[in-house]
């Protein structure tokens, strides 16, 4: 679903079966271009029929104030008034801001990486699992480069959406699994399934037990990734 709002093109997507759809869209980069996603993509949310923000839609802003602050690790969190806002996310590359805002209640993380990152003597093989290489490689007609930022962009949205991103974690213990679910919302998108290794499972213990899901599309020599993950507590 794409729809215009604030003078910027908002995309939809949703990730499970009745679950709410996840708002992104990207601005050039300027100062108030974090401030202005925030702002068009909670028109948005706030459009929707869910009941968790159901008495935002009539608050005036001036009474219910929406802050952009970070976090541990700097993750970026949004307030309402003093309450915790909807997850949110942000990420830049060939000159835009990219963000993601989700109000189902799990965490998200965006990225988006260019092919020009990945040329030349990239120590791929550092970063990256050789299968994960061959099936990306795969989706992007044998192109390496734009299979390792396909990679990247998946890898660092679902750090993002852990809420680390890279300080705790290394790439490699971050596998993504080969997509077996085809395009997503006829958008040319795929949809992964993440998974992790090593110490990465005795951190996020919660997240080991399942795969985050991540939608990942081409964007004119880069990758757009979102990743979701819906936070479970174990079984009593």
């Amino acid at each position: 679903m794409t729809e215009e709002g604030q003078g910027t093109t908002v995309h939809a997507v949703r990730f499970l079966p009745g679950g709410g759809p996840v708002f992104h869209a990207c601005l050039p980069r300027e100062s108030e271009a974090r401030h202005r996603l925030v702002a068009s993509l909670w028109d948005h949310l706030a459009a929707t029929e869910s009941p968790r923000w159901q008495r935002c839609q009539s608050a005036p802003s001036e009474a219910l104030p929406i802050q952009l602050i970070r976090g541990l690790l700097g993750r970026p969190q949004l307030l309402l008034g003093e309450d915790p806002g909807p997850a949110i996310s942000f990420s830049e590359c060939g000159g835009k801001v990219w963000a993601a805002l989700c109000g189902d209640g799990a965490e998200i993380g965006i990225d988006v990486a260019g092919t020009d990152e990945f040329q030349g003597g990239y120590p791929l093989h550092r970063v990256f699992q050789s299968a994960e290489l061959d099936h990306a490689s795969r989706l992007t007609g044998g192109d390496l480069a734009a299979a390792a930022a396909l990679l990247w962009s998946i890898k660092e949205a679902a750090v993002k959406a852990l809420g680390c991103a890279f300080h705790l974690l290394e790439p490699r213990q971050i596998t993504v699994y080969p997509t077996t679910e085809g395009t997503v919302e006829g958008e040319g998108g795929y949809l992964f399934a993440v998974g992790m290794s090593g110490t990465a499972r005795e951190r996020f213990p919660l997240a080991a037990g399942q795969a985050l899901r991540v939608c990942s599309f081409p964007q004119r020599r880069m990758w757009l990734s979102i990743a979701h993950w819906q936070q479970r507590s174990p079984a009593p």
